[in-house]
Formats: C-alpha cells, sequence, structure tokens
C-alpha cells in the first residue's frame, strides 16, 4: 500500500480482497467488501447530516462492525472520529462531548443513557444516532445506512490534516484530547506492525484492549485491516475466562492484552488444559511495564513469549519492542524502526549507559498537538520530540528498561525509590498475584513507601506474611524495601488497565 493521504485508506484499499474475512464479532462475520460497503454507507450518512471536513464525531460504541465502519466513514469525508472509553459515567460524558464540540455522536444502545442524561447541555450536539435500538429524539443507525449508498468517494486530505482525537486514559486528572493526522497509522502499521511483528494477510489479531484506545485501536483494527488480515471483535468485559473462550473458539493467531490481564488470565485454574491456546503465534502487551515474573509464568504455562512494548497515546502505539526470538523479561525492548529515543537527564542532557534518565521518543506516528491545551502540547511536545513522562535507563545492547512514571519516584531517606522496582520484586514472590508501591506521608510528614499486594487464590493474609514479603524484598532491595504494606482484593484501575495511584494515596491506613 502506497502513501497514505487519507487514513481510511486504510480500509478502502483493501476493495481487492472483497471476499476475504475482514471482522468477527461474536457470531457476525463481515468479509471486506461488506465491512467496504457498511463504512462508505456510514460516510455518505454523515454527509446527508451535514456534517463537514474536521466536524467531530463522537464514537460511544462498543467494539463492533459499526465502530470501524463508523470511524473509517467519517474519516473518509474528511470529518474526525472521536472514540470515547465505554465506561465513562455522564459527568465525563458531558464534558467529553462538550470538549470536542461533537456535531454527532453515535451511540450504542446500551449507552444511549449517558448521552440523553447530557444532550440538553451539549449546545455543539446537533445528532445523536444510536445503534441497535430505536431511541425517541434519536436517528436511527440502521434507517442511516439504509438510505445511504456504499459508493463513496475518499476526501482528498492532506498527510499533515487532523484525522482522529484520541482521549488519553485520564489516570489522573481529566482526559487530554490528542489530536493526529491522517499519517499517523500507517508509520505505526508499518514500523510496528509489520517490520516488527511481522504481521500478514494470514494473521487473525485479537486484542482484549478495546478500540476506544490507542492500544486496541492499533491492534484490533489498524493493523489487522493494513495487512489484509481480519480481526476478532470482543465487545464485552475483558474478563480472564471470557478472553480464554474467546482464543479457544476462534483461533487467532496474535493476542494483544494488557500486563494486569495477563496476571488475572494466570489466575484462572489449570487454564492450560481448559482452554486452546495452540492458534496464537505469540502475544503482546503494552500499557504498563510486564513483570519478568509474569513472563516467565506466561512462557511456561503456555509455551508463549509475551513481546512488551512501550507505546503511548501521543504516539498512537508502540515506539519501543520486543521482538520474537529475542524478548528480555522485563525489559521493554529495542527502539522500533523509524523512530529515535533519548534518555536525558534534568538538564535535558543525554546519560550515560544504565543510568536512569527521562526517556524523550520520535518518530512519524507523533500527534500534532494536545486539542485547545497549549501549556501542555508545549510542555509535552519538544519540537519533533515527545517528552513521555517514564524514567527509562538503557542497557549497552540497547534494550529499554522502565523505572517507573517520572511523577512516582519517590524520595524516601534521600534515595530515589522507583515503585517500578519494589513491585517487580513483590511479583516474583509465590504468593503475591500483582501489587502497586506508592508514596505516602507518615505521622511524622516524611514520605514512606507502601505497597498493595493482591495474593493469590487460597492465600491468607496475616502480620507474618508481611514479615515474609518485608524480608524477600529487603533481601533485594536492602534501602528501599516497603515499610507499610496493606493486602486488596484487586488494584484500582483505568478501563485500559493503568493502576490508579492516586487512588491508592488516598488509602486507607497501613497495616
Amino acid at each position: 500500500m502506497g502513501r497514505l493521504s487519507n487514513i481510511a485508506e486504510i480500509l478502502f484499499g483493501n476493495a481487492g480482497r472483497g471476499e476475504a474475512l475482514a471482522i468477527r464479532s461474536g457470531e457476525t462475520a463481515l468479509k471486506y467488501g461488506e465491512l467496504i460497503a457498511l463504512a462508505g454507507r456510514a460516510g455518505n450518512g454523515l454527509k446527508a447530516l451535514g456534517l463537514e471536513r474536521e466536524n467531530r464525531v463522537a464514537l460511544l460504541l462498543f467494539d463492533s462492525p459499526e465502530f470501524i465502519a463508523s470511524f473509517f466513514g467519517a474519516a473518509a469525508i474528511g470529518a474526525a472520529p472521536v472514540p470515547l472509553s465505554t465506561s465513562i459515567g455522564p459527568g465525563d460524558c458531558e464534558y467529553l462531548l462538550n470538549h470536542s464540540r461533537a456535531k454527532v455522536v453515535i451511540v450504542s444502545a446500551a449507552l444511549h443513557f449517558l448521552v440523553d442524561a447530557v444532550r440538553a447541555r451539549c449546545p455543539e450536539l446537533r445528532h445523536v444516532i444510536v445503534v441497535g435500538e430505536e431511541k425517541p429524539k434519536t436517528l436511527d443507525w440502521q434507517r442511516c445506512i439504509e438510505e445511504a449508498s456504499a459508493d463513496l468517494t475518499l476526501a482528498a486530505t492532506s498527510p499533515d490534516e487532523p484525522a482522529f482525537w484520541l482521549y488519553s486514559s485520564g489516570s489522573a486528572g481529566r482526559p487530554k484530547a490528542v489530536v493526529h493526522v491522517h499519517s499517523s497509522a500507517r508509520v505505526a502499521c508499518e514500523q510496528y506492525a509489520k517490520q516488527v511483528l511481522g504481521l500478514t494477510s494470514a494473521d487473525i489479531c485479537f486484542s482484549a484492549a478495546k478500540l476506544f484506545h490507542a492500544y486496541g485501536l492499533g491492534n484490533g483494527m489498524n493493523f489487522p485491516l493494513y495487512v489484509g488480515a481480519s480481526s476478532i471483535l470482543w465487545p464485552g468485559p475483558p474478563l480472564a475466562e471470557s478472553l480464554f473462550e474467546q482464543i479457544t473458539r476462534w483461533r487467532p493467531t496474535v493476542f494483544f492484552a494488557t500486563p494486569s490481564l495477563f496476571v488475572s488470565m494466570l489466575g484462572v485454574a489449570n487454564a492450560e488444559r481448559r482452554y486452546d491456546l495452540s492458534s496464537v503465534r505469540f502475544c503482546v502487551s503494552a500499557g504498563e511495564a510486564l513483570p519478568a515474573a509474569t513472563f516467565a509464568r506466561w512462557k511456561e504455562k503456555f509455551g508463549l513469549e509475551i513481546l512488551d512494548g512501550i507505546g503511548s497515546t501521543e504516539m498512537l502505539h508502540i515506539f519501543i519492542s520486543n521482538r520474537r526470538g529475542h524478548a528480555r523479561a522485563g525489559s521493554s525492548g529495542q527502539i522500533v524502526p523509524g523512530y529515535d529515543a533519548k534518555i536525558v537527564d534534568e538538564q535535558e542532557t543525554p546519560v550515560a549507559c544504565g543510568e536512569i534518565g527521562d526517556l524523550w521518543v520520535r518518530g512519524g506516528s507523533s500527534a500534532a498537538c494536545y486539542w485547545n491545551n497549549r501549556a501542555r502540547t508545549q510542555a509535552t511536545m519538544r519540537g519533533e520530540w515527545i517528552v513521555t513522562g517514564d524514567k527509562y535507563h538503557c542497557d549497552a545492547d540497547g534494550y529499554f528498561w522502565h523505572d517507573g512514571r517520572a511523577d512516582d519516584m519517590l524520595k524516601v531517606n534521600g534515595l530515589w525509590v522507583s515503585p517500578l522496582e519494589l513491585e517487580v520484586i513483590l511479583n516474583e514472590h509465590a504468593k503475591v498475584a500483582e501489587s502497586a508501591v506508592v508514596g505516602l506521608r507518615d505521622p511524622d510528614g516524611l514520605i514512606q513507601s507502601k505497597a498493595f499486594v493482591v495474593l493469590r487464590p487460597g492465600v491468607e493474609a496475616s502480620p507474618a506474611l508481611i514479615r515474609e514479603l518485608r524480608g524477600f524484598v529487603k533481601e533485594r532491595a536492602p534501602q528501599r524495601y516497603p515499610k507499610m504494606f496493606e493486602f486488596v482484593s484487586q488494584l484500582p484501575k483505568t478501563a485500559t488497565g493503568k493502576i490508579k495511584r492516586f487512588e491508592l494515596r488516598g488509602a486507607g491506613a497501613a497495616v
């Protein structure tokens, strides 16, 4: 496929594969020809409503054929699709619709109540299109597409023209609108999906991460469609047993998930005997650093590598990644072809090999700006470089190792403490399923580290276990081990699987 001038060519460029399977969503299977026609009708239907270039179209949709058709249909006419998280509440829905100034929102029927509750307070919103069930004072998706032609000419957009928005996960504060241009997706598809993962038209992709998130948008839509492969869409919650059932039934060749989901799946008893993962060639992880212990346990249980990497909404997808047969457990891997990365100190000077610093990255998939947020744009986007907000060090072989988020680093007793380092150690303990470490003030007003620990099934919390875990960490990090512990049934997480550390900082007293 040549240079993209409109991101919708990812789908519409597959006209020659009309009879090949494009997506499967439960019992629904669409061939490329059918999906292209559906997207064409969606685009023409939006044009009929008066939608113009660069107008925003909010997508509050579960993973489905309608999501993909709406995304590419809107982009094809030069409008900007704006996927929204399906786990938001009415307050966030109102904020996002007003912040994006969306003219149209396309919403799954089960989520319509969110829009209905705030519609009167969204003055820019002209039309609400509901998928799946007719609702009062809305347009019916099925009727809109039935009345529209499937033949659609793609708008002659520029590669640098705004194409779509993605909202950051909002793990701290209001989510930011990240504006991507039409050429961004092609770069990620060419340089990561093809050159690193080696995806081909024979692959079947299954992403536990949802399409509204940058990671899921690549895994479940852009990558498979770009190479002419197929994608399994799962609209339900990404619960461990449900994911195993989908893999066993639909036989994907590549499985994408987050570290927390891999941990959850490892907790399913006898999963290696109850479910069939023989179709999977390899797995991919992103969202947070994958613990070395999780990598080892997954490979031991299922015989599959997990290729961990780091990406961001601002860079659209993964820009540092492990490769098949060369993965180093606990590392984020090596730089993806076509990208550059550097690790700098507080003076923005590159640090020596092995030293911890701030990770900066540049590449052709970087975002143009944060919408309506000049100060944040200037702080994060320094010319060609994106300041990721992550602490990293790089070894002599060019492997990058995550040392935590810059705003999560702790100064305890005069020493810098990486919560991630302590979490990696704790997660290696045989009784620990997962953990999170944050800094809290003690009664004297000093910062101390506290570990929140989820135990494996059948393990009981006790003061003796706290002493055991503290000693386990102390052996490996003598001056940095957590002073406080609390056992919890689960860790608070965003819809994309990131730990909400700000909630833990406000959690109850230490044990």
